[in-house]
């Protein structure tokens, strides 16, 4: 990739334009598939060529990740594919698009790599728009693209990239959540893969009603936190009694790294998406910056390697790269 926006143009928009979108926290825990945040430090990028044939195609997906090499080309059953063949049929458009990924973000790693591609494609693909789509009428699209991947429509991932920050995703809406600017995250990427199919099949089985409910009482307590400002209450709410205790043991390592967390004054802890990354919320960079390898050491006693992260929890949003800039 060249990594600017041609100057070609067919009558007012440009013919090619690249985009990135970061990484992020699915769920952050206590709020599966319905919450997200997205994060510095790690992100996808898409190129995208307006064409005149009335077709998606992928002509090359890159990247010094693990198995980039077997990411599908078919675009139909790719992500960032399949997200532009929606907007197309949407839209009826008479022009198609030809893709070209560069992989940033490691496959299998609960930071949202399948819905960054889609993400950054979409966003990318609308600046080539005769008239450009808002933000929130790519949702659709990009829940379409992340499909193909989850084999569901959940929207925590897509959603933080589209917007940025944390957001409440559901079927229909991203609702954009107030984040004191004093939150951190890290977030540790253990090397480790875990496939998103096989860490929703483990959820399968029923629920007590009295631990959804208590459950819903520490959603109602971190969203509370999240609004006031309170971390308090966001301690109080960053407990997670659904998902992680069925996760957990999928992920070797992650017991002794949240431990860590919460030693460096973690305000919670819990996995990120469907796992092996894990994330923990900090009341100020200092406290992250001196938790993360802790938590990384806890994953190298498990005998794993890591790389971490330490993001502000209000992360970046995806965006067209501009002309000349460094990516």
């Amino acid at each position: 990739m060249n990594g600017d926006i041609d100057a070609q143009r067919s009558g007012s928009r440009p013919r090619l334009a690249r985009a990135f979108a970061p990484g992020s926290v699915g769920n952050i825990g206590v709020g599966f598939d319905l919450l997200g945040h997205s994060i510095a430090g790690v992100r996808d990028v898409a190129l995208v060529r307006r064409i005149d044939e009335p077709v998606v195609r992928i002509a090359a997906i890159r990247g010094d990740v693990a198995g980039v090499d077997t990411l599908p080309l078919q675009a139909e059953r790719n992500t960032a594919g399949q997200a532009l063949i929606a907007l197309r049929a949407t839209l009826g458009l008479s022009h198609g698009f030809e893709l070209e990924l560069e992989k940033g973000i490691p496959l299998g790693s609960g930071l949202g790599g399948s819905a960054a591609s889609c993400v950054a494609a979409l966003v990318a693909a609308n600046a080539l728009l005769d008239a450009p789509l808002p933000r929130e009428a790519l949702y659709a699209f990009a829940l379409d693209g992340e499909s193909v991947s989850s084999g569901s429509r959940h929207g925590d991932n897509v959603a933080p990239m589209l917007l940025g920050g944390v957001v409440m995703a559901t079927a229909t809406r991203m609702i954009p959540l107030d984040v004191p600017a004093w939150l951190h995250a890290v977030v540790v990427h253990p090397d480790q893969v875990l496939e998103t199919r096989r860490a929703r099949a483990v959820l399968a089985d029923p629920y007590p009603l009295h631990v959804v409910v208590e459950q819903s009482a520490h959603l109602a307590l971190f969203l509370t936190g999240l609004q006031r400002g309170d971390a308090t209450l966001l301690r109080e709410g960053l407990r997670d009694l659904l998902v992680e205790p069925r996760r957990a043991p999928l992920i070797p390592g992650f017991a002794a790294a949240k431990a860590a967390a919460l030693e460096h004054e973690a305000l919670g802890a819990s996995i990120s998406g469907a796992g092996p990354s894990t994330f923990a919320w900090f009341a100020s960079h200092a406290q992250a910056e001196a938790a993360a390898p802790a938590m990384q050491a806890a994953f190298a006693d498990a005998g794993y390697g890591s790389r971490a992260y330490v993001t502000p929890v209000a992360g970046p949003r995806a965006d067209v790269i501009a002309a000349g800039a460094y990516a």
